[in-house]
């Protein structure tokens, strides 16, 4: 599918990463503070920061694809990614959850990191 990865994909996913790692830090001060701290909070946190970081990433790598194909093709194969990825975050949380080593809120909670990054960059980056 993409022989090089484009160095905007490289770059927005180092600062999704960064953003998910801090973040992580914070979720597990809060379980520290709130005394439900234990390590499946730990490999949870870890495990789901993997997960919303690897999708990101994939988003990334589809989009980059997309910018070679013709608009409409682009548009389903972003949608296709979409579904997919959806899919793959379901299907992960759910094994993740059933596995029982991590917590479970502590796995689903990183999920919004991406999310809450990607929003603090476009208001950082409002007036460039």
């Amino acid at each position: 599918m993409v022989n090089r990865i484009d160095p905007t994909v490289k770059k927005e996913t180092a600062y999704i990463a960064l953003t998910v790692l801090v973040l992580s830090a914070l979720e597990q001060a809060v379980f520290l503070i709130i005394g439900q701290w234990d390590y499946t909070v730990l490999l949870g946190n870890l495990y789901g920061a993997a997960v919303a970081v690897g999708n990101f990433f994939l988003m990334g790598l589809t989009v980059q694809h997309c910018l070679t194909l013709e608009p409409d093709d682009a548009k389903k194969k972003m949608q296709l990614s979409q579904q997919l990825r959806l899919l793959m975050l379901l299907l992960l949380c759910v094994v993740g959850a059933a596995i029982g080593c991590f917590h479970t809120i502590a796995l689903l909670i990183p999920q919004f990191f991406p999310r809450i990054g990607v929003t603090i960059r476009g208001l950082t980056m409002k007036d460039k």
